[in-house]
């Protein structure tokens, strides 16, 4: 497995929203398509961004809070056919259970939970190399990543 963190979420050139994972080192980038509630559930919690009421996510978090219900981590563990595949792993009673789930809801509650993410090694060979100049930690270079990248880079067609 990979650890990697939630560089960004933006809209591709067709204005898809996409999930930009990298790891640790910055030298693998995972673009994730999502649908746009998923992206806006993650964009506000990158953002730091508290709603008056919870969102589906805030609630799940709650919830699980609530229950004694540790997130431990969450690994994209497949690719089939255009769609990643996560699992989460929660921490019930002292025993861990994996929950099957849809990569951006995983990603929104990791990042709500302080839950590490990680990629299987065959979905890591869906990334795209990168060097740290390619974009650095700058925004725009971010954007220009985004505008250029297309599903089929990375073996998917949309």
């Amino acid at each position: 497995m990979i650890a990697m963190k939630v560089k960004g979420v933006a809209m591709d050139h067709q204005m898809n929203p996409v999930v930009l994972l990298t790891d640790t080192n910055e030298s693998l980038a995972l673009p994730i398509w999502v649908g746009s509630s998923e992206a806006q559930a993650i964009a506000l919690q990158l953002q730091g961004v508290t709603l008056p009421r919870p969102m589906t996510h805030d609630l799940l978090r709650d919830v699980l809070g609530k229950l004694s219900v540790a997130l431990k981590r969450v690994v994209v563990t497949d690719v089939r056919d255009q769609t990643y595949y996560a699992q989460m792993f929660l921490q019930v009673n002292g025993d861990e259970r994996a929950i099957d789930s849809r990569p951006s809801d995983a990603i929104a509650l990791a990042l709500r939970m302080d839950a590490p993410i990680f990629v299987d090694e065959k979905v890591a060979g869906h990334a795209l190399p990168l060097k740290k100049s390619d974009y650095e930690d700058d925004a725009e270079q971010f954007k220009r990543f985004l505008e250029n990248v297309k599903p089929s880079d990375f073996g998917m067609s949309q």
